[in-house]
Protein backbone atom coordinates (compact mmCIF):
# COMPACT_ATOMS: atom_id res chain seq x y z
CA UNK A 1 0.00 0.00 0.00
CA UNK A 2 1.48 3.37 -1.02
CA UNK A 3 2.03 5.98 1.68
CA UNK A 4 -0.65 8.67 2.08
CA UNK A 5 1.86 11.37 1.15
CA UNK A 6 2.65 9.63 -2.16
CA UNK A 7 -1.05 9.35 -3.05
CA UNK A 8 -1.53 13.02 -2.14
CA UNK A 9 1.36 14.09 -4.38
CA UNK A 10 0.12 11.96 -7.29
CA UNK A 11 -3.39 13.45 -6.98
CA UNK A 12 -1.88 16.94 -6.92
CA UNK A 13 0.00 16.11 -10.15
CA UNK A 14 -3.21 14.86 -11.74
CA UNK A 15 -5.09 18.05 -10.78
CA UNK A 16 -2.25 20.13 -12.23
CA UNK A 17 -2.76 18.32 -15.55
CA UNK A 18 0.54 16.45 -15.49
CA UNK A 19 1.06 13.35 -17.63
CA UNK A 20 0.29 9.90 -16.12
CA UNK A 21 4.03 9.15 -16.16
CA UNK A 22 4.63 12.21 -13.96
CA UNK A 23 1.94 11.06 -11.52
CA UNK A 24 3.54 7.61 -11.49
CA UNK A 25 6.92 9.21 -10.76
CA UNK A 26 5.77 9.78 -7.17
CA UNK A 27 5.31 6.02 -6.70
CA UNK A 28 8.70 5.30 -8.30
CA UNK A 29 10.32 7.85 -5.95
CA UNK A 30 8.69 6.14 -2.95
CA UNK A 31 10.04 2.78 -4.14
CA UNK A 32 13.56 4.18 -4.50
CA UNK A 33 13.37 5.33 -0.88
CA UNK A 34 12.14 1.89 0.22
CA UNK A 35 15.08 0.16 -1.43
CA UNK A 36 17.53 2.71 -0.02
CA UNK A 37 16.26 2.30 3.52
CA UNK A 38 16.39 -1.49 3.17
CA UNK A 39 12.68 -2.36 3.21
CA UNK A 40 13.50 -4.63 0.28
CA UNK A 41 16.13 -4.90 -2.43
CA UNK A 42 16.09 -4.96 -6.23
CA UNK A 43 18.17 -6.63 -8.90
CA UNK A 44 18.32 -3.59 -11.15
CA UNK A 45 17.20 0.01 -11.42
CA UNK A 46 14.66 -1.10 -14.02
CA UNK A 47 13.12 -3.41 -11.43
CA UNK A 48 12.78 -0.57 -8.90
CA UNK A 49 11.02 1.54 -11.55
CA UNK A 50 8.78 -1.40 -12.52
CA UNK A 51 7.68 -1.93 -8.89
CA UNK A 52 6.83 1.78 -8.59
CA UNK A 53 4.86 1.78 -11.85
CA UNK A 54 2.98 -1.33 -10.75
CA UNK A 55 1.94 0.41 -7.51
CA UNK A 56 0.87 3.45 -9.53
CA UNK A 57 -1.33 1.26 -11.77
CA UNK A 58 -2.95 -0.31 -8.71
CA UNK A 59 -3.59 3.15 -7.28
CA UNK A 60 -5.47 4.14 -10.45
CA UNK A 61 -2.89 6.05 -12.51
CA UNK A 62 -3.77 5.54 -16.18
CA UNK A 63 -0.57 3.89 -17.43
CA UNK A 64 -0.22 1.38 -20.28
CA UNK A 65 0.09 -2.27 -19.20
CA UNK A 66 3.62 -3.59 -18.60
CA UNK A 67 5.56 -5.73 -21.11
CA UNK A 68 5.78 -9.46 -20.31
CA UNK A 69 8.19 -10.05 -17.40
CA UNK A 70 10.86 -12.70 -16.92
CA UNK A 71 10.87 -15.32 -14.14
CA UNK A 72 12.01 -14.15 -10.70
CA UNK A 73 14.15 -15.99 -8.13
CA UNK A 74 13.52 -15.93 -4.35
CA UNK A 75 16.98 -14.79 -3.18
CA UNK A 76 17.19 -11.39 -1.43
CA UNK A 77 18.03 -8.52 -3.77
CA UNK A 78 20.66 -5.86 -3.13
CA UNK A 79 20.17 -2.11 -2.63
CA UNK A 80 22.62 -0.85 -5.22
CA UNK A 81 19.87 -0.64 -7.84
CA UNK A 82 18.45 2.48 -6.14
CA UNK A 83 21.76 4.31 -5.81
CA UNK A 84 22.11 7.76 -7.39
CA UNK A 85 24.72 6.38 -9.78
CA UNK A 86 22.44 3.54 -10.94
CA UNK A 87 19.45 5.86 -11.36
CA UNK A 88 21.57 8.31 -13.35
CA UNK A 89 22.83 5.50 -15.59
CA UNK A 90 19.24 4.32 -16.14
CA UNK A 91 18.04 7.86 -16.97
CA UNK A 92 20.89 8.45 -19.41
CA UNK A 93 20.39 5.13 -21.20
CA UNK A 94 16.64 5.80 -21.43
CA UNK A 95 17.30 9.29 -22.83
CA UNK A 96 19.82 7.92 -25.33
CA UNK A 97 17.11 5.72 -26.85
CA UNK A 98 15.05 8.83 -27.68
CA UNK A 99 15.72 11.26 -30.50
CA UNK A 100 16.91 14.80 -29.78
CA UNK A 101 13.55 16.06 -31.07
CA UNK A 102 11.61 13.81 -28.68
CA UNK A 103 13.74 14.93 -25.73
CA UNK A 104 13.33 18.57 -26.66
CA UNK A 105 9.56 18.21 -27.11
CA UNK A 106 9.12 16.56 -23.72
CA UNK A 107 11.19 19.32 -22.07
CA UNK A 108 8.96 21.89 -23.73
CA UNK A 109 5.84 20.04 -22.53
CA UNK A 110 7.26 19.92 -19.00
CA UNK A 111 8.00 23.66 -19.04
CA UNK A 112 4.41 24.39 -20.11
CA UNK A 113 2.95 22.72 -17.01
CA UNK A 114 5.22 24.67 -14.64
CA UNK A 115 4.14 28.00 -13.17
CA UNK A 116 6.33 31.13 -13.43
CA UNK A 117 8.03 30.50 -10.06
CA UNK A 118 8.95 26.92 -10.90
CA UNK A 119 10.08 27.98 -14.38
CA UNK A 120 12.37 30.59 -12.81
CA UNK A 121 13.84 28.01 -10.41
CA UNK A 122 14.35 25.50 -13.25
CA UNK A 123 16.12 28.14 -15.37
CA UNK A 124 18.47 28.98 -12.50
CA UNK A 125 19.21 25.29 -11.93
CA UNK A 126 19.92 24.79 -15.66
CA UNK A 127 22.27 27.79 -15.66
CA UNK A 128 24.14 26.35 -12.66
CA UNK A 129 24.41 22.97 -14.37
CA UNK A 130 25.66 24.57 -17.60
CA UNK A 131 28.26 26.51 -15.63
CA UNK A 132 29.41 23.37 -13.81
CA UNK A 133 29.72 21.41 -17.07
CA UNK A 134 31.60 24.17 -18.85
CA UNK A 135 34.13 24.26 -15.98
CA UNK A 136 34.76 20.53 -16.24
CA UNK A 137 35.05 20.81 -20.04
CA UNK A 138 37.62 23.56 -19.69
CA UNK A 139 39.57 21.49 -17.18
CA UNK A 140 39.63 18.53 -19.59
CA UNK A 141 40.78 20.73 -22.49
CA UNK A 142 43.81 21.99 -20.55
CA UNK A 143 44.99 18.47 -19.61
Amino acid sequence: MPEKETLRRARRDKRAGRAPSTQAGEFVREEIHHVREGKHGARSTKQVIAIGLSKARRAGVKLPPPPRASKARSKREGRRAASKKALGRQARSAARRRTAAARSASARRAARTKGPRLRHAAARKAARTRQRHSKSRRRRATM
